[in-house]
C-alpha cells in the first residue's frame, strides 16, 4: 500500500472516530488477525471513507440510514458518533433515522433513535433543547 493511502487512513480514522470510547472494529479485527485488520482498515477507511465524491457528513448520514435499516445497532452507535464528529447536527441524524421508517420499518427506526439517544446521553447532549 502506498504511503498516501496510509496517511489518508490515519487522517480519516481520526476525523471519524476521535473520542469514540467503545471498541472500534479495527481493534476487534486486530485481536484476531493484524495483517487482515490493516488491509481492511486501509480499504474501508483509507479508500472508501476518504473518497471525496461525497462530503463526509453526507457519507455518514448514508451510513446511519443503512445501518438503521439493517438494525446493526453497535455499528450504528459508532457511526452516529462519527456523524457528529464530521459536523452532522443531531437534527440531521434524527431526520435520517426517521426517513428510514418507510423502508426499514418503525421498529428499526425506534431502535436507532434509542441508539442516538444513548450516544447523546453519553456526550451530555440529552435531553434535547426543544423549542
Amino acid at each position: 500500500m502506498s504511503r498516501e493511502i496510509i496517511e489518508k487512513t490515519k487522517k480519516t480514522a481520526q476525523l471519524y472516530f476521535d473520542g469514540v470510547t467503545d471498541e472500534r472494529p479495527f481493534d476487534l479485527w486486530q485481536s484476531f488477525d493484524k495483517g487482515l485488520a490493516r488491509d481492511l482498515s486501509l480499504f474501508i477507511t483509507g479508500q472508501m471513507y476518504a473518497r471525496e465524491k461525497l462530503p463526509h457528513p453526507t457519507r455518514q448520514l448514508v451510513t446511519v440510514a443503512a445501518l438503521t435499516v439493517l438494525s446493526r445497532l453497535e455499528e450504528l452507535k459508532l457511526h452516529i458518533e462519527a456523524a457528529l464528529n464530521v459536523g452532522c447536527s443531531v437534527q440531521e441524524i434524527a431526520e435520517t433515522i426517521f426517513q428510514t421508517a418507510i423502508y426499514g420499518g418503525v421498529p428499526a427506526t425506534n431502535q436507532a433513535l434509542k441508539t442516538l439517544r444513548t450516544v447523546l446521553q453519553e456526550k451530555d447532549m440529552w435531553p434535547l433543547d426543544q423549542e
